[in-house]
């Protein structure tokens, strides 16, 4: 057997076992590893100031937990805590509610009883009560599963800042590509990653404050739903609605008529409308003109859009990280084997 075969078949070998080995945290390692590329420039923002890489990692890494995952823990348990406290017999007094709204709806709601009434034949209350009290727990499961990933992406995040400078050297001499290709490749897909990642947390924390503050003003916990309507807004298109109409038709509900129509009214037209139409562009070309440069990669808006919505229904929560994060490796991929075309057209022409 030659040399290079058996080197070959070791090398396969131990790729196997390691996959074997690290498979449950390739998501978390994956996703750090994206981070760190979409951040690099904080990451050498607080190395020109404590002139120190651990600290600057340790910096960054704090940074990203206090801005991405603290939110995302504080409205997890928040809401975890809220519904286990909820009492069976709350579950029974809302359905027995619902069929009463059902059954005498409003004047303006008359057109929908027929229907209203044949779904309320099929529905049974042991059998709601307990999807409820499932639901309960698969967000409790999920919310610690979640709090546990959130850690580990730290930890990795942590490393990839710390040790990313020379595990991108060393990719460079390993892979068969020219340094001007893999220099190419690492730079627009930071370029892409950048914009993506500070859009995603611009607009969040934008459109959940406004959504917050609202709400704070009819008695809600505005920092919990402000949280929660920051990263529904994620999800395009419904994203939002998700979050008012509920509590349009609760307000309805108990009595509270100007309380909905000013949640409905202030969501489509402050939120939807001016801050999501007009003000939300502005800021995603805000953080284009700053973070790139002339001959940085431009993905257009609309790919970037559909590569979240693509990410969302195929990977969950963490597919607006790898939705755009794929895209932009496919579309740099593409750009390189154009770059190769016409170097062997221009060689065949010389020739």
């Amino acid at each position: 057997m030659k040399p290079q075969f058996f080197v070959t078949i070791l090398f396969a070998t131990s790729l196997y076992w390691m996959y074997l080995l690290y498979a449950p945290f390739i998501l978390a390692i994956t996703i750090a590893a994206l981070l760190a590329i979409s951040t690099a420039n904080i990451q050498t923002y607080f190395e020109t100031i404590f002139k120190n890489k651990l600290f600057s990692a340790l910096a960054s890494s704090l940074l990203l937990a206090v801005l991405f995952f603290a939110p995302l823990g504080y409205f997890l348990a928040t809401l975890t805590l809220h519904l286990n406290s909820l009492e069976t017999q709350t579950y029974l007094k809302m359905e027995d509610y619902v069929r009463v709204f059902i059954e005498t709806p409003p004047e303006y709601l008359l057109f929908l009883k027929p229907y209203a009434l044949d779904a309320l034949k099929d529905m049974d209350i042991n059998n709601f009560t307990t999807n409820v009290l499932s639901i309960t727990g698969t967000i409790g499961s999920f919310s610690a599963g979640f709090l546990k990933n959130a850690f580990l992406i730290i930890i990795f995040y942590f490393f990839a800042q710390y040790n990313g400078e020379n595990i991108v050297k060393f990719l460079k001499r390993v892979v068969h590509m020219s340094i001007e290709e893999t220099t190419l490749l690492s730079k627009e897909l930071a370029s892409v990653m950048s914009v993506v990642f500070y859009s995603i947390i611009a607009t969040a924390m934008f459109e959940g404050i406004l959504f917050g503050v609202a709400i704070s003003f009819l008695g809600y916990n505005g920092l919990l739903f402000g949280i929660m309507y920051g990263f529904a807004s994620l999800v395009p298109v419904i994203g939002g609605i998700m979050m008012w109409l509920p509590f349009m038709i609760y307000e309805f509900a108990v009595g509270n008529n100007g309380n909905a129509i000013f949640i409905a009214s202030y969501s489509i037209v402050v939120i939807s409308i001016i801050a999501d139409t007009f003000i939300k562009p502005l800021i995603i070309k805000g953080i284009n003109q700053r973070l790139l440069k002339e001959d940085d990669a431009k993905i257009n808006e609309i790919i970037i859009f559909f590569a979240i919505i693509a990410g969302l229904a195929t990977f969950g929560f963490w597919g607006m990280i790898l939705g755009p994060a794929i895209t932009a490796f496919f579309l740099t991929i593409l750009k390189l084997f154009e770059a190769r075309t016409h170097e062997c057209e221009n060689n065949n022409f010389e020739i």
